[in-house]
């Protein structure tokens, strides 16, 4: 509970700024556009430091890092609630988003010390919790607070979680043994720095994940701004992985992927965070953009969904000391895939309630899944290499859900451009059926008190919103159809996962 009350602040503050920018642009001067940096910037410089958090851990203990995380975290969310200008709030937040990309590999790490093979599941299913209920309720949070508060609060209302975190880290957290030993070898042994592996992992993933964030907005590869950042990041990448490989003290140990098992359930938890997040985006967009839904409105389509998590997180923390934890994945990759196949029945006659009911299938899918990522991360895998296992693990779930929300806006649009252009290509002159709905259309506005040519005009504008409208949902339905195939094909990558070792599990219970 410890860990997971600073994981709950930490993902929370990722998405409730989101429904507050229009405010925080209105109230600092500046456009709409200018004021998206202030998400951009936690997500960068969240990205860099969560790979190197195992390395940090190492070094100047893990407790402590992660007291300095949350400390961080808590005077800058302060910071940017004082914030006078937009620069200086932007700065804040890159300072947030270094404090937050410390915590979650520290909190893995600490629950796969504290707990025994067996009890992983249950430990991991209360952190989930933290980690699934945050970004659900986070825009309805954030929507609720800057309408009947100040936008301010969103980042005032993290300094008691923070200082509660930091007292009860100090008196109930530890760092482990093995941890300790290698603190005191790294001491005798003095600290040695890989400056070249530090600059090379910021040059990859601080322009990647403004590539990823900025990339819809500036139309992708037409912008030259989109493209330097694009060719810095995979340059950087490439000359990054030679590197490490070659070092002995490697910012990010590479070499952990040689683990089957673990560059598996890398692969699971990348999909993970893009079918999380990406459909997290997607259904309150739909309902804000074609049904007119406030963003509080669109942000109560999840909330149902976030409480049914809850509810089976424990379930599944139980199983998995019992079931094979393959049957488990495979079951939460199928119903996703279902629960995705199903909304692609999506219409603009959609009610709220089966826009709810929606999100609340895949839920169930999302509550299976979690826990066992989590869990078979682990498997295999050395005491001391925790630290790193959790840092390359958040890191794959953070760059997937970049990506599952950049490239499926980026879906939406072109696909809502290609299915208008079909649709536009029957509603022509000599189609007798627009013919006819416009004069029907023109008819029904004319004793509205409008004159003929106006009233044609206006007919001919609603036709041209109806054909947009339609052009959208089916680009939305086309974004179900493909998220739901790509998840039916990670199932038989689940089974090549190491069958666990039960007996081994249950002994050290």
């Amino acid at each position: 509970m410890t860990v997971t009350l600073a994981t709950f602040m930490e993902v929370l503050d990722t998405s409730i700024a989101n429904v507050a920018l229009p405010h925080i642009a209105g109230a600092l001067s500046a456009s709409v556009d200018e004021s998206t940096w202030v998400l951009t910037s936690y997500l960068v410089s969240n990205a860099i430091v969560l790979p190197m958090s195992a390395w940090l851990s190492t070094r100047v203990g893990r407790k402590r890092f992660y007291m300095s995380c949350v400390a961080l975290f808590t005077v800058s969310s302060f910071l940017c609630g004082i914030a006078p200008s937009l620069g200086m709030l932007i700065f804040f937040r890159v300072l947030q988003g270094a404090g937050g990309g410390g915590l979650q590999p520290s909190e893995q790490s600490i629950l796969a010390d504290t707990f025994s093979p067996a009890q992983r599941g249950m430990a991991f299913a209360i952190y989930g919790m933290a980690v699934v209920l945050a970004p659900a309720i986070g825009p309805t949070l954030g929507g609720w607070i800057t309408d009947n508060y100040e936008w301010r609060w969103i980042f005032f209302i993290n300094i008691p979680v923070g200082i509660i975190s930091l007292i009860l880290t100090q008196r109930m957290i530890q760092d482990p043994p093995h941890l300790v030993r290698e603190q005191q070898q790294v001491r005798r042994q003095g600290m040695r720095i890989d400056f070249i592996g530090l600059a090379l992992l910021a040059l990859t993933f601080g322009p990647l994940q403004v590539v990823l964030d900025k990339g819809e907005e500036d139309n992708w590869f037409q912008s030259h701004f989109i493209v330097a950042f694009a060719v810095i990041a995979a340059t950087a990448l490439v000359i990054g992985i030679i590197w490490e490989l070659y070092q002995e003290h490697p910012i990010v140990n590479l070499r952990m992927y040689k683990n089957r098992n673990f560059a598996i359930a890398s692969v699971l938890m990348f999909a993970f965070g893009f079918m999380l997040y990406g459909t997290t985006v997607l259904l309150p967009e739909f309902v804000q953009l074609l049904m007119g839904y406030t963003a509080e409105l669109a942000g109560t389509i999840l909330s149902p969904g976030a409480l049914l998590i809850i509810a089976l997180m424990p379930l599944v923390g139980a199983l998995i000391a019992r079931v094979d934890a393959r049957w488990i994945l495979g079951f939460g990759f199928f119903a996703l895939s279902l629960s995705l196949f199903h909304m692609t029945g999506v219409d603009l006659q959609i009610s709220w309630w089966n826009a709810m009911m929606l999100r609340t299938y895949q839920s169930i899918a999302i509550a299976f899944l979690f826990v066992p990522i989590n869990t078979v991360t682990y498997t295999g895998v050395k005491p001391e290499q925790n630290n790193q296992v959790s840092g390359l693990i958040n890191l794959m779930r953070n760059i997937g859900a970049s990506m599952g929300i950049s490239l499926t806006s980026a879906m939406i649009t072109e696909r809502g451009q290609f299915h208008q252009a079909e649709l536009a290509q029957t509603a022509t002159s000599y189609n007798p059926h627009l013919l006819t709905a416009i004069q029907n259309l023109a008819g029904q506005l004319g004793p509205a008190g409008l004159s003929t040519p106006d009233a044609t005009h206006q007919a001919y504008g609603r036709i041209y919103a109806g054909l947009v409208a339609q052009a959208q949902t089916l680009s939305f339905i086309d974004t179900f159809w493909v998220m739901a195939i790509a998840t039916l094909c990670l199932i038989p990558l689940v089974f090549c996962l190491a069958k666990p070792d039960r007996g081994k599990a249950v002994a050290v219970h």
